[in-house]
């Protein structure tokens, strides 16, 4: 008797992370796994968009350290994995971001002083999701990576052709949930992008002491899906392989795993103090990879960039900064009775009692 075995024929990643351009803005020469480098005119829009990013994540630690807001987790450095995947989606895709990723809220076109609300203790997610097909940013370790393949098992039923992508951490990838959502995307072959941002880092603990894999996007094959490796500072790479895990998506061929190497060069959060767990020279030898100083590099060497061009850019940069230092300038108008608002489509009667009894206590303040 002959069992029948299922195969998925998928292959485990190759080491070398795939990468268009190098640390010193060179091309380079590693196997790109069939994938194209983005055009000039792309690779000029993420420039713009990365060094944005920056500005807002650095405006953003300022007004942190003052007391603005109540906490805030940068990904400084991250930007290119934050840039080039969020653009990589099509407006009808769908993104399920953690409270790390604000960059790619702003890449999605959120307005800063939505993306700030939830830091500064305004509301929950300051943002409407349908309009930006967002969903509002995780903090739970893992739980969008099964709002992504849950949302994407809908669409796929509802005959949408929206993909969903999801970020996690290399910490968040040893979760539970994780596991499922992996498991459950490969199982109905969901369009579903997981995009793992390796940055060395679970809070504290070194990712040496998270797992003995010898890479993380090894794990794919074990649900029987691709699992890629990329340079995660090299925008170009970042962008070309989530595009491509789209385009699989779409067609029908089921969900994708994309590992980026990159680095958080900031604390967890405002309130972590980094120096406890790694020392200066570690992040001092990543600063070499930045992901901005890179492509400008090559977007200069092939007459793209000039002095013009990066000085209307970082311009930009400030005018960005100035909107949220005068968002966060602005008090918000907060109604407490919004409370009640979205908690059922159709209030029960003892929510009902509670919003009437608040508002008799409102009213009395107010007398």
């Amino acid at each position: 008797m002959t069992i029948d075995v299922p195969t998925t024929g998928r292959s485990l990643p190759q080491l070398q992370p795939i990468s268009f351009i190098g640390p010193d803005g060179q091309p380079t020469d590693t196997d790109t796994d069939g994938l194209e480098i983005p055009s000039d005119r792309t690779l000029a829009g993420l420039y713009r968009q990365m060094v944005l990013v920056r500005r807002f994540e650095a405006q953003v630690t300022h007004l942190t350290r003052q007391g603005r807001l109540a906490t805030y987790p940068s990904a400084a450095g991250q930007e290119a994995c934050e840039v080039g995947a969020t653009t990589a989606l099509a407006p009808g895709d769908w993104l399920f971001p953690t409270y790390r990723d604000s960059a790619a809220l702003l890449t999605r076109g959120v307005p800063v002083g939505e993306i700030l609300a939830a830091f500064r203790g305004d509301w929950h997610c300051g943002f409407d999701p349908q309009e930006y097909h967002t969903s509002p940013a995780a903090t739970p370790l893992a739980t969008q990576t099964l709002h992504a393949a849950g949302f994407a098992m809908a669409s796929k039923l509802k005959g949408r052709e929206a993909c969903t992508l999801t970020f996690l951490g290399d910490g968040a990838s040893s979760e539970g949930d994780t596991h499922e959502a992996f498991n459950f995307a490969s199982v109905w072959q969901t369009p579903t992008v997981f995009v793992l941002q390796n940055n060395q880092y679970a809070i504290s603990t070194p990712l040496r002491e998270q797992s003995n894999a010898t890479m993380l996007a090894d794990r794919a094959a074990g649900y029987g899906m691709p699992g890629i490796r990329v340079d995660g500072n090299d925008v170009a790479a970042v962008f070309a392989a989530v595009s491509a895990a789209l385009e699989r998506g779409r067609e029908g061929d089921g969900p994708t795993l994309i590992e980026c190497l990159t680095y958080r060069m900031e604390s967890h959060t405002n309130s972590d103090d980094p120096t406890k767990y790694r020392d200066s020279e570690e992040v001092e030898h990543w600063k070499q990879f930045d992901p901005i100083t890179r492509l400008e590099a090559f977007l200069r060497a092939r007459g793209v960039l000039d002095d013009e061009a990066v000085a209307t850019v970082a311009d930009e940069a400030e005018t960005l900064a100035a909107s949220v230092r005068d968002a966060m300038n602005t008090e918000a108008e907060i109604d407490p009775t919004e409370l009640f608002a979205y908690v059922y489509a159709n209030p029960r009667p003892a929510l009902r009692e509670q919003q009437a009894q608040c508002e008799a206590e409102l009213a009395g303040a107010h007398a």
